[in-house]
């Protein structure tokens, strides 16, 4: 082995002479920068700093917790969410999760790739939108109630009244303000999705009411004939791995939350059958309301003429009757 250089004694000192140098300028200058206050900084001093950043206000409970943050999350996606399935889930394995996830977005991946060959514009593809989420059961049931029974704008008004209650002592009135938590908490409020919460629950939220997405949704999570038939082995034989059939059977539909309203299987199973969309719907639904309206106006308006008739009919008649003694008056004075 080398003998090790020991570096002599007037270099050490020397490097620890300029580095001691060097702090004492460091220091001097910045001294010197901050002995005389900026405009910015007399600026910055002066304002007021708030206890809490103006993007999150404060909540009822700390928002350091976990389930605080989840509840603000579960309200958010309830209002932004217009169709969503509910599944309770029986212990599934890591893989079997990620089986079913995998055929999942396959199906959806061929409904967008069809509406592109029908020539539909691309930005409706809604496959990387459609998740599969598992939820806290007691915290959905809460954000549920919020959703459901709390009004933020009704609450502001009442806010502003000279009467308004102690509960709006903070002046905040968003989801997570003790006003939300007084106007659901201990009323006995419970909404209809409430009985479905008492297990594991997973919920498929789809960013838009699609009835093509869930067929597709049903045909891989919960298949049924003769409307939902599952895939066959030569079109998707993933699906037929050991994996994905245990965490398909393990998988039980509750129920649906579409626009605001709640279906039952039967129900959402009806919403997936809806041969050309739900635009198409409603546009069958628009032509066959302006149909009535134009019987109804053609009824209405075939019956004045026949009123018109009838009435000028009658004044013809009787104007006819008035005139004929005066012709028989004039035909007999000749004759006296």
């Amino acid at each position: 082995m080398p003998p090790r250089i020991q570096p002599s004694r007037g270099l050490g000192s020397f490097l620890r002479t300029r580095q001691s140098h060097h702090r004492q300028r460091y220091a001097t200058a910045i001294g010197a920068y901050t002995s005389t206050p900026s405009h910015d900084d007399i600026f910055l001093s002066a304002r007021p700093v708030l206890k809490f950043p103006s993007t999150q206000p404060p909540s009822h409970k700390l928002p350091e917790f976990r389930k605080t943050q989840l509840l603000r999350q579960y309200a958010s996606l309830l209002q932004s969410t217009p169709l969503m399935l509910i599944f309770q889930h029986n212990n599934l394995k890591s893989m079997e999760w990620v089986g079913v996830r995998r055929e999942l977005n396959k199906a959806l991946q061929k409904v967008d790739e069809a509406r592109v060959a029908a020539g539909q514009p691309a930005s409706e593809n809604m496959a990387d939108g459609i998740k599969l989420q598992i939820m806290q059961t007691g915290i959905l049931a809460a954000a549920l109630n919020i959703v459901e029974f709390y009004d933020p704008t009704a609450a502001a008004k009442v806010k502003k009244s000279k009467k308004a209650p102690a509960t709006f002592e903070d002046g905040f009135v968003h989801v997570l303000s003790k006003a939300a938590y007084e106007a659901t908490a201990g009323k006995g409020k419970k909404h209809a999705l409430s009985p479905l919460l008492a297990g594991p629950v997973v919920l498929l939220n789809f960013p838009s009411v699609s009835p093509a997405h869930l067929k597709a949704a049903f045909s891989i999570l919960s298949p049924s004939k003769p409307h939902y038939p599952a895939p066959t082995r030569r079109a998707s034989p993933g699906w037929h791995d050991p994996p994905v059939q245990a965490g398909v059977q393990k998988l039980l539909l509750l129920g649906a939350r579409v626009e605001g309203k709640v279906f039952d299987v039967e129900g959402a199973k009806w919403v997936g059958c809806i041969p050309s969309g739900l635009e198409d719907l409603r546009g069958q639904l628009v032509a066959m309301l302006q149909g009535i309206c134009g019987q109804l106006t053609s009824t209405m308006e075939g019956t004045s003429k026949s009123l018109y008739l009838t009435v000028e009919g009658r004044r013809t008649m009787l104007e006819d009757e008035g005139k004929e003694p005066c012709v028989e008056e004039v035909k007999e004075e000749p004759k006296t």
